[in-house]
């Protein structure tokens, strides 16, 4: 397994190079983010550890970037901790959120939960394209249409939309969501559930009035047909 990881300060490069290496990973580091964009699209890593502050180019326009050309899991580090940061690092597509200082074994056992469903992902036997009424979510190309026009999505977005689609009309708490569509080791909060469905509201609105992702007030959400 390849990682990137791509930080500012030189120290903290050299740390988890030298960490990361001897659990048996490939370590490339980048200093920028121009930099990183680079060494993403050549060195092709599993994983990137993004900071946020960064020169020439910040880690929310990296993430940014990455996200346009794969879906390869990205873990942003970073010294702030505001909530604000969080939301925004998980509505670019982010997969998780350190924060600075990290312990590095806590760091190491988020990397591998994210890594194990990176590839449990990608070896999913859900190759059916769902399909209603103006809406077609592929998890094998990772593709979402609406009205028949492929919609940009982030990938965590597009598999908590066919975890409930495929589900349709059952009710799941924002902790079963954790659970089937981030992973039962997920060390995020439940408030993650409520950024993704906000965000793909804000796509579907108006699609259709067959269906609809729906809010069980005091319970969590359901994609329910009409």
């Amino acid at each position: 397994m390849k990682i990137l990881v791509v930080d500012d300060e030189q120290a903290i490069c050299d740390l988890l190079r030298v960490y990361f290496e001897k659990e048996g990973y490939e370590v490339k580091c980048a200093n920028d983010g121009m930099e990183a964009i680079t060494y993403f699209k050549v060195y092709e890593p599993d994983i990137v550890l993004l900071d946020i502050m960064l020169p020439r180019k910040d880690g929310w326009q990296v993430c940014r970037e990455i996200r346009e050309i794969s879906s390869k899991p990205v873990i942003m580090i970073t010294a702030k901790g505001d909530v604000f940061d969080k939301v925004l690092g998980l509505e670019l597509g982010a997969d998780d959120f350190v924060v600075k200082p990290f312990d590095m074994k806590e760091l190491s056992a988020r990397v591998k939960a994210v890594l194990r469903r990176s590839v449990l992902n990608g070896m999913g036997v859900e190759e059916e394209t769902i399909r209603f009424e103006n809406l077609e979510i592929s998890r094998l190309k990772y593709e979402l249409r609406l009205n028949g026009k492929l919609v940009d999505v982030p990938p965590k977005e597009l598999e908590l939309l066919y975890f409930l689609a495929s589900n349709y009309n059952h009710v799941f708490t924002r902790d079963q969501l954790l659970d089937k569509v981030w992973g039962f080791d997920y060390l995020g909060d439940s408030r993650t559930v409520d950024v993704h469905v906000k965000r793909l509201r804000e796509k579907l609105e108006g699609v259709s009035d067959k269906w609809l992702l729906k809010t069980v007030w005091g319970v969590g959400y359901k994609f329910e047909v009409l």
